[in-house]
């Protein structure tokens, strides 16, 4: 379960060396955005030393590569997946052939690389109109597609719209992509808040997301983390009660019951279904150490 992921610029040994220990369910190793275009072989090679070390944290490591149109493409994944990341982030994702171009590459590091097929997953970042357009067509592009990912930043610029704190003009991007993904069997990321300081506003924006259906969220400060983690995360209040859910329709299954009710309201399949997936949502948190909200 990844409630938070942290974005790592490649060429910060000093964050990169301490990123798995601030609380991030996942870190993204940036090579692409964060890194000038001078920095990109030395990142690289940072980043490829960096991903043992963060394995050994219990971080999961996901690495944003540069986008298929560049010539660094194809040198980021021959440094990068014989370390054998979690997932591979692939910027600018516009459409189903941008997926399966990069799946047919992981294809061949894999074997080169004695790696178990499929062993590294892909998270699909869409940022552009056509992205948002092709959403369900890229999150069922490939079995190895395990998110798709909102990158408001770049997709503002390219609607031609200022982007704003209340995300107004992000808000049908946000639908379209929760959409998609849940359709495809697949998790949802949101955009990263970009003001760091404003922790109000953060958790405004996290609580957004997670009423929209949004797996977790991103986010380019450590001190983002722990507001996106407990946002995201069952309270106690959420998992008593989906316990007692659980409970109540197993008496009525004793009993013969087809229909049966819980504080004066009917219990029916989607609310036993959302019991089941608080529970195991708790379970998953609690498992590695954390704690609920």
């Amino acid at each position: 379960m990844r409630r938070s992921m942290l974005f790592v610029p490649g060429n910060t040994p000093k964050m990169m060396t301490s990123c798995g220990f601030f609380g991030a369910d996942a870190v993204i190793f940036d090579l692409e955005d964060a890194v000038s275009p001078t920095e990109k072989d030395a990142a690289r090679d940072l980043v490829r030393y960096a991903i043992g070390n963060l394995h050994l944290c219990g971080s999961e490591v996901i690495v944003r590569v540069n986008s298929i149109e560049t010539p660094m493409f194809h040198a980021d994944l021959s440094a990068i997946v014989p370390q054998d990341p979690d997932l591979i982030m692939l910027p600018k994702t516009c459409t189903a052939d941008d997926i399966q171009t990069l799946a047919q590459t992981l294809d061949h590091l894999e074997a080169d690389n004695d790696l178990p097929t499929e062993s590294v997953g892909i998270i699909a970042l869409i940022e552009t109109a056509l992205g948002v357009e092709n959403a369900f067509q890229i999150a069922s592009a490939s079995p190895r597609v395990k998110a798709l990912f909102l990158g408001a930043e770049d997709l503002s610029a390219d609607l031609h719209c200022k982007r704003t704190k209340d995300g107004f003009e992000i808000r049908y991007a946000r639908t379209r992509l929760v959409m998609a993904a849940r359709a495809a069997g697949i998790d949802v990321y949101d955009t990263p808040f970009t003001d760091v300081d404003d922790d109000e506003g953060l958790c405004a924006d996290a609580a957004l997301a997670k009423s929209l259906g949004f797996t977790g969220k991103a986010s380019i400060s450590p001190r983002h983390l722990g507001n996106i983690n407990r946002c995201f995360s069952p309270t106690q209040t959420e998992v008593d009660y989906a316990n007692e859910v659980l409970e109540a329709l197993e008496e009525g299954k004793r009993q013969g019951r087809g229909a049966v009710a819980l504080h004066g309201k009917m219990i029916d399949a989607p609310i036993a279904a959302r019991a089941k997936r608080t529970l195991a949502d708790a379970e998953q948190i609690l498992k590695r150490g954390g704690t609920l909200a």
